[in-house]
């Protein structure tokens, strides 16, 4: 075997052994991700309570949706806790959420309790009224029933840029609001409709669910918030306690006897391959910084 041929067989084995190496290693990645996000219960008790964390603006619906869905499907999961501490957030998804609560409790007979932390407002008490009972500590801030809809207007930057905007468009409303001038009369009646829908279907949803006279609501839905005490003077929450009162409140509504079985959804963790597969957009600092200019329309207290 001459040099040269020694060298390739070098190079032969080097790069045969780093390629094991990595399908190996990208193998155990795999495994060890799908093993991170498996949601295992070896417990054998048919009288378990899920808690399910609700936190920070809800932007979307799906992942909470999704999750509820799983513990409702659980024969043995008798009671599911919503653990609040958020402001609110998308007027949709704040809806989605809190339909999806009832359609759980009438068709898998389920029992949902809300238990409020910090913060239960607008939005998120929007969904709260959904469960059985809420519980709130006396120093939580809830309430805020009503919407905002807000917009960025750099019309004046535009102006001192000497930036002209043109929009060809098929009707009057098609660009409103638009972020380069100020309302026009027209504009402003009929976004006023819009919010005004969405605040009468705020209403509904707190009457229906704390079983209150739609006017009674009205009278403190102005935007708002309460502490715990005063929303419970006012009927908007149930009990004041904490979150193991909620979780006795729940054992006591679902008819559990002895100590309940509390189970929560899988930690998301991100590994290796997340990075190297997934969409990583969530991650980059700077995507969640990025002004949006359209108009959102959100429960949301500020």
């Amino acid at each position: 075997m001459n040099r040269n041929q020694s060298k390739l067989l070098v190079w032969i084995v080097v790069g045969g052994g780093a390629f094991v190496l990595f399908v190996v290693t990208l193998f155990a990645l795999v495994l060890f991700s799908l093993r991170e996000n498996e949601s295992r219960d070896f417990s054998f008790s048919n009288n378990k309570i899920a808690i399910l964390d609700l936190n920070g603006i809800i932007l979307e619906s799906k992942s909470v949706v999704d999750q509820l869905q799983k513990f409702a499907d659980n024969p043995s999961i008798k009671a599911i806790i919503l653990r609040i501490d958020s402001p609110g957030g998308g007027v949709a998804a704040s809806q989605e959420i809190h339909n999806e609560v009832l359609r759980l409790k009438k068709k898998k007979n389920k029992v949902f309790v809300s238990s409020m932390a910090s913060v239960a407002a607008s939005g998120a008490y929007y969904i709260a009224c959904a469960t059985d009972k809420i519980v709130a500590n006396p120093g939580t801030i809830t309430g805020s029933i009503g919407v905002i809809a807000e917009w960025y207007n750099y019309g004046e930057l535009m102006r001192w840029a000497k930036l002209k905007n043109v929009v060809l468009k098929s009707g009057e409303f098609k660009d409103a609001p638009s972020p380069v001038r100020d309302l026009t009369d027209g504009e402003k009646k009929y976004l006023q409709n819009l919010i005004d829908d969405m605040y009468s279907q705020f209403l509904t949803a707190v009457a229906e669910g704390r079983k209150l006279d739609l006017e009674t609501v009205r009278k403190f839905s102005d935007g708002r918030v309460y502490t715990g005490k005063d929303a419970k003077s006012k009927k908007l929450v149930d009990e004041i306690g904490g979150l193991q009162d909620a979780i006795e409140i729940a054992s006591r509504l679902a008819k559990i006897s002895g100590e309940p079985k509390l189970v929560t959804p899988p930690k998301e963790r991100r590994t290796l391959l997340d990075l190297l597969m997934g969409d990583v957009s969530e991650i980059i600092p700077f995507n969640s910084h990025i002004k949006e200019t359209r108009l959102q329309f959100s429960y949301l207290w500020k």
